[in-house]
């Protein structure tokens, strides 16, 4: 991809609607491409980074986020003022909400992410399945639409076999999700799934799929601008979790086939184009121990995990998004799909691992980030700051380059030894144990290990 500078800049001006390491990412990105930027913050982040270094920045309220950076109203208020011509949303918050997207398109103002129309394809999961099978990507075996009543689902849930997975039609982050075992289970975990699903989505449809057991979650990164161009640039390993949140990542994903590869690649690229998807976006497959793949959902928005991605590439996929919302075609100097060397990632959060993983807030007394051959850091954190209460507890993520994997996870061990975050707790032990797990040290991670251990 090339470094220079446009030689007329994409937009002039471009607003960040979101805060932390996130702003900060898309703040330097834009400064690198000659673009203004703006910053909104709430009042709690008044002296975070990305509002210091931003060219401009507005207040749009207190510390809720439902009052900040949930208010739409606000927002745009912020980029007419500032005469900003286009609107970052990062990731979170209002990045994938189509009703957003659809208010920033009418006030004649550039969003930088995919449609409104893509978005609630998308964001329906019945609706994606039914689309994806039609551009013969597969799907895991389940039902073709929502579940009626309590006959449908047993009848279903015996022909797939038990255990099943029920599944929120609306759902996202894990919720409006049940595992069901066993045909005793399946009327109380049906009614649990609809009133979890209707309270945190307002839609109580769901679903039934055939539950996969030490099974990998692979994803694949693809890049699609309005002149026709869709690519993928690989894959990532995300099977590292802890209750559907990613712990670490990596990419090339450790062994995967070529061939396996391959169709990773080629089914990511058909089902962008089968959602008429322009921007990046992120197709995440599910893989059985059997090597069985199957689509799970397309996620329209920036990765937060995107780095290792740009590690194995030099593809800097920020600026790709905003060329594209500008209508720019792609830049891209390497082959397509083409990954050098292994790139890890480590998300830092501030939880307590002692007290189950409790999101904690407080004052970080000192901060020493990691640095050295191979190592990117990006976090908002600075000696001196407030870690609040009222969002996301993700503060940091590691992300170390290496020719091989070998290398790369020892750099990562390294870096997480010299990271030091005083004050309050956070998971860099959590996570130095696991790097040095024999699971993940022979590539074996599944997404229900940490679950089970």
């Amino acid at each position: 991809m090339s470094r220079r500078q446009e030689k007329k800049p994409a937009f002039a001006k471009a607003l960040v609607a979101n805060r932390g390491e996130v702003a900060l990412r898309v703040v330097r990105a834009l400064r690198e491409m000659g673009i203004s930027s703006v910053v909104v913050h709430s009042e709690v982040d008044r002296e975070t980074l990305p509002v210091l270094l931003a060219d401009e920045a507005v207040c749009i309220g207190p510390g809720s986020a439902q009052q900040s950076y949930l208010n739409a109203a606000r927002i745009l208020s912020a980029a007419g003022i500032t005469g900003a011509e286009a609107i970052h949303p990062g990731y979170g918050f209002l990045s994938e909400n189509a009703d957003f997207a659809d208010a920033v398109a009418s006030s004649g103002i550039a969003f930088i992410g995919p449609s409104a129309p893509t978005m609630r394809l998308l964001g329906d999961k019945i609706a994606a399945r039914r689309r994806m099978q039609q551009a013969k990507v597969p799907v895991v075996p389940g039902s073709d639409g929502p579940l009626s009543d309590l006959r449908q689902a047993s009848l279903l849930c015996r022909n797939l076999g038990f255990p099943v997975l029920i599944k929120a039609a609306a759902g996202g982050g894990g919720k409006g999700m049940r595992i069901i075992r066993s045909e005793d289970e399946l009327e109380a975990g049906m009614r649990l799934c609809q009133a979890e699903a209707h309270r945190s989505f307002e839609d109580e449809r769901v679903y039934v799929e055939k539950y996969l057991g030490q099974a990998r979650h692979i994803e694949v990164q693809i890049l699609a601008d309005r002149n026709g161009t869709t690519v993928h640039l690989g894959e990532r390993d995300c099977s590292a979790q802890r209750r559907h949140q990613k712990l670490l990542e990596e990419s090339p994903a450790p062994g995967i086939s070529p061939e396996t590869r391959r169709l990773l690649g080629d089914w990511a690229v058909a089902a962008a184009r089968a959602a008429g998807y322009e921007g990046a976006g992120t197709v995440e497959f599910i893989c059985s121990p059997e090597g069985e793949c199957y689509f799970m959902e397309m996620n329209a928005r920036l990765q937060v995990e995107h780095p290792v991605t740009e590690m194995v590439t030099g593809v800097d996929i920020v600026q790709q998004q905003v060329r594209i919302a500008a209508g720019l075609p792609l830049t891209l100097a390497e082959p397509v799909g083409a990954l050098r060397g292994h790139a890890v990632e480590c998300r830092v959060y501030a939880e307590d691992p002692d007290a189950d993983f409790r999101p904690v807030s407080g004052y970080v007394s000192n901060v020493l980030l990691p640095a050295g051959p191979g190592i990117r850091t990006d976090s908002a954190l600075t000696p001196r700051c407030t870690v609040p209460s009222f969002y996301d507890p993700l503060i940091a993520k590691i992300v170390a380059w290496a020719p091989d994997r070998e290398l790369a996870i020892a750099r990562m061990d390294r870096a997480l030894d010299e990271l030091r975050i005083e004050g309050i707790p956070t998971t860099v032990g959590f996570l130095r144990r696991l790097l040095r797990s024999p699971s993940l040290q022979k590539g074996k991670v599944t997404t229900s290990m940490l679950d089970e251990t």
